[in-house]
């Protein structure tokens, strides 16, 4: 009871001196003294505690409306405590509606972020995220600020992680008025996290932040000062790397991940990097670095790290800086002093093969096969553009230009090496652009031709050996022109005598000429037909959103762009698309626990359905019922949630035989008769363990286990255990179907009748309102609540379509007896005063008036539409029809002209 007096107490205390702040007839001191004394109480009261009551006295009429105001504007605040940015999510989580646990939880509290729902992490986002009219903005995200990073650390638990990272993304950073440039919530909350990587965006000319100094305190200035620090340098990659997997938020990535691209280079290929080093900052900075490439830059921010490939930091005058190794295992940011820093920013040669090596894997984890092609073919224009010397005169033309307009030989240098690597490791996707790579090469041989020592030659030949070997490569296809330049080339080249290039040269020019001789040998039937421009361009999307998906280490912001490329063929209608394969692959997608994709599937699974209803509603239907069980209930309601909504999606289209198997499924599974007996074993197993722990822990005892929680009020503890009774009866019984599956079945198929009843027809309705009349007589157990409520919304869906069908003229040949409407009456009256549910009993309230009100705008109808259709008058033929005698002429109406 102690507890309970404390809370008790802490009401009193302030309401008590709330009160007497807020008095308009107290003095000044008083109200003084009052407040201090209330500032202190709410100060000295632990959070959670806090919350809780203040969250009790706002009520509507519980307090007088200036005390609720003062409380309500303490409560709002709550986020700016040093622990208020947890307390309020987790209380939050703790009393959402939407909120469920688990039978092995036995109703207790919600702890480390447990059981959180999309809704509730809504609500605890917007408390968080958006301050009071009380607060300044940029005080209130200072000071949120600290708090939203320990939890990204992930020290509390990676539920809570998720919080702060959707709390950043979507509540602060995701809103323009807080999340944008220069706005409060961006400095706050984003430039804590860029600065340490990329100091240019926040150091100013000479700012220091941290000198370099000998233990005496003398600055050492032959020692750069350090700018940022190993530890904050690894903290601000893992907390940039923890928002954008744990908040799958494209468009955030894009944002954030812009100015920081060349840094994360410099730090992802660092050199021979020590496995610690490895860990805090290269994988780090890799990670981020593919997130950006796969979503926003594709080939042109590759082309960028190329051109930047020994990038480590700015070398502007005025904001100079670099990365450095502190140690074996740290790296940290520097401001190099003078000519000290220009000197030991010299390129290290010797790291060029490394560099490369990096850039290679970079390119294979995150470019397609178009984006290879590409990358290549901009490459090798640049790098022919630097180093051809522009014509006849082109030696001459170079060896007369200064020093400045020279091709820097370390371009150069790491041109020829990408290039090379690239031929090396891609030499398929290379050959796939076959014709633009061609036209690159026509200039370099024709130029050769003329001058004997070209340097580009050699390349230009690997180069055209790599596509004319390929298996894709048709010289029919080609232009034709162009393909007789390279010929003739060819041959000039190939008649001379020095070098290995005339040799290679005449092999290329046998193998040009009899290259579609070669082919015509193989069977034409074989021979792949050729894909128009869309096919090849939907071919590379549908590549690329299969890559993003189902790589192991596709974060999940990569993998929600891969939803979003899928999603733009499946609206365009592709013929790409392996519509089965893609099913399968959503349903995977669907089991996993990230919210965020699993909205995104949802809605690919409905636009699917739209072309494919039969092959979308059997592949929901199949991981729904679960007849293998290996589904857990809370994917099995996920899969039946994405059938509700392509049942709506599908409207009066939802008929035949989809609509059949999607009913007799749903009933069958509504129904008691389900037997589960992999379930059942399983739960013979957990009872029997369960056992043996009581069993234990009463012989360790000496007796029955006492209950070592708080002292709880009588009505506290009955609460607990209605609640821990019913939400343990939802799992399923000696192998029966789980209570939470029958009622999702029953409401899955209310919305399949309120959407289209003839499409369902009359004997599966029939059978479903039998159903549901023997659910709410044969199963009126408390667990059983949820049941019920569906049970009877079934009926209720019934009637809205029957009247529904009524007001809009529609015939669908079937309807309610007056011997039904009263059989179904009688029981629903009998819900209505008996049922333990409250939420039933209105149900059922609600389905009596509607069969009353149905019933009576029937007799209406039918009344009016007996008297509404005239066919004589007294000494007038309407309508004589048959009157008119057999033999009798009837003629059209005529119009005639009269003068």
């Amino acid at each position: 009871m102690d507890a309970s007096n404390a809370r008790r107490s802490l009401v009193d205390k302030l309401i008590e001196l709330g009160t007497k702040a807020t008095r308009p007839a107290a003095d000044a001191s008083t109200k003084q003294a009052s407040q201090q004394k209330f500032d202190e109480l709410v100060q000295a009261t632990p959070t959670p505690a806090l919350i809780q009551t203040l969250t009790f006295l706002i009520q509507p009429g519980r307090l007088p409306p200036p005390l609720t105001a003062k409380l309500l504007g303490v409560l709002t605040q709550i986020p700016l405590r040093p622990d208020g940015v947890r307390a309020t999510a987790e209380f939050v989580f703790s009393v959402h509606p939407s909120s469920t646990v688990s039978s092995s939880e036995e109703a207790t509290p919600q702890k480390d972020g447990a059981n959180i729902t999309q809704e509730a992490l809504n609500m605890a986002a917007k408390m968080i995220a958006q301050p009071p009219a009380s607060v300044a903005q940029d005080l209130w995200y200072r000071t949120i600020a600290p708090q939203l990073y320990a939890l990204l650390d992930g020290e509390d638990g990676p539920e809570l992680m998720k919080v702060a990272a959707y709390v950043i993304g979507f509540g602060i950073l995701g809103r323009k008025q807080s999340g944008a440039l220069g706005s409060p919530g961006w400095k706050a909350i984003a430039e804590p996290l860029l600065k340490p990587i990329n100091p240019s965006l926040g150091v100013q000319p000479g700012d220091v932040l941290v000198d370099s100094q000998e233990p005496g305190g003398i600055v050492d200035l032959s020692k750069p000062a350090v700018l940022v620090p190993a530890e904050q340098l690894a903290k601000a990659l893992h907390r940039l790397q923890a928002l954008l997997i744990s908040h799958p938020n494209p468009n955030l990535s894009k944002r954030l991940l812009h100015s920081v691209i060349l840094p994360l280079w410099a730090l992802g290929s660092w050199t021979t990097p020590k496995p610690q080093c490895f860990e805090r900052f290269c994988q780090p900075a890799q990670n981020l670095l593919r997130i950006y490439l796969k979503i926003a830059a594709g080939p042109e921010g590759l082309q960028v790290l190329i051109k930047d490939l020994f990038y480590n930091g700015n070398i502007d005058p005025n904001k100079r800086w670099r990365y450095e190794s502190a140690d074996a295992h740290d790296i940290v940011v520097v401001q190099p002093r003078g000519l000290v820093g220009a000197a030991s920013s010299r390129i290290m040669w010797d790291a060029i093969e490394p560099k490369v090596n990096c850039l290679i894997d970079l390119i294979k984890s995150v470019c397609s096969e178009g984006d290879i092609a590409a990358i290549f073919s901009s490459l090798f224009a640049d790098w022919f553009a630097t180093n051809s010397g522009g014509g006849d005169d082109g030696d001459i033309a170079i060896s007369m230009q200064s020093g400045a307009d020279r091709p820097d030989p370390l371009t150069s240098l790491i041109q020829i090496n990408v290039l090379q690597q690239m031929m090396d490791a891609f030499p398929t996707q290379i050959a796939s652009r076959s014709d633009s790579l061609l036209q690159l090469v026509e200039p370099i041989l024709k130029k050769a031709t003329d001058t004997v020592d070209d340097e580009t030659l050699p390349v230009a030949l690997s180069l055209l050996n790599v596509v004319v070997t390929a298996p894709s490569f048709q010289k029919a296809r080609m232009e034709q022109e162009l393909i007789h330049s390279i010929e003739a080339s060819l041959e000039q080249l190939g008649s001379g005598q020095s070098g290995d290039s005339p040799a290679t040269a005449r092999n290329l020019a046998l193998l040009m000429r009899y290259r579609d001789e070669l082919n015509e040998l193989d069977d034409p039937s074989e021979r792949p037909s050729i894909p128009t421009q869309r096919q090849l361009e939907d071919r590379k999307t549908y590549d690329l959103a299969l890559s993003y998906i189902t790589q192991a280490d596709s974060p999940p912001p990569v993998r929600a762009e891969g939803l979003n490329l899928l999603q733009s063929l499946i609206l365009k209608d592709s013929p790409t698309l392996d519509i089965p394969a893609t099913l399968v692959l959503m349903s995977s997608l669907l089991q996993d626990d990230e919210d965020y994709i699993n909205l995104r599937v949802i809605k690919i699974f409905t636009q699917l359905a739209s072309k494919h209803p039969k092959t979308v509603t059997k592949e929901l239907l199949d991981h729904y019922v679960d007849v293998n069980e290996r589904i857990s209930v809370d994917v099995r309601l996920r899969f039946g949630e994405a059938l509700l909504q392509v049942i709506e999606r599908l409207g009066e289209t939802f008929t035949g035989d989809t609509a059949r198997q999607v009913a007799e499924a749903l009933l069958s599974t509504a129904g008691r008769r389900a037997h589960k007996p992999k379930t059942e074993e399983k739960q013979k197993k957990d009872e029997h363990l369960r056992q043996m722990r009581q069993k234990r822990a009463e012989e360790e005892w000496g007796g029955q286990v006492p209950d070592l929680a708080d002292d709880e009020t009588e009505q506290d503890l009955a609460d607990k255990e209605l609640l821990t009774q019913i939400v343990s009866g939802w799992d399923s019984k000696r192998g029966s179907e789980d209570i939470r599956i029958r009622a999702s079945a029953l409401s899955v198929f209310a919305i399949g009748v309120e959407t289209n009843l003839p499409g369902v027809g009359p004997t599966l309705v029939t059978a479903s309102v039998d159903l549901s009349v023997n659910i709410l007589t044969m199963e009126p157990g408390v667990e059983a609540g949820i049941l019920r409520r569906s049970a009877v919304l079934v009926v209720l869906s019934f009637v809205r379509a029957l009247n529904k069908a009524k007001e809009t003229g529609r015939k669908i040949g079937f309807g309610l007896t007056d011997e039904s409407q009263e059989d179904i009456k009688r029981v629903l009256n009998y819900i209505v005063e008996t049922d333990n549910d409250e939420l039933v009993r209105q149900h059922a309230r609600d389905v009596v008036e509607s069969l009353d009100n149905w019933k009576i705008g029937s007799l209406i109808s039918e009344a009016q539409s007996s008297n509404s259709a005239l066919s004589r008058l007294a000494g007038l033929s309407v309508n004589p029809g048959p009157t008119i005698l057999a033999n009798q002429k009837t003629t059209r109406p005529r119009i005639e002209e009269i003068e």
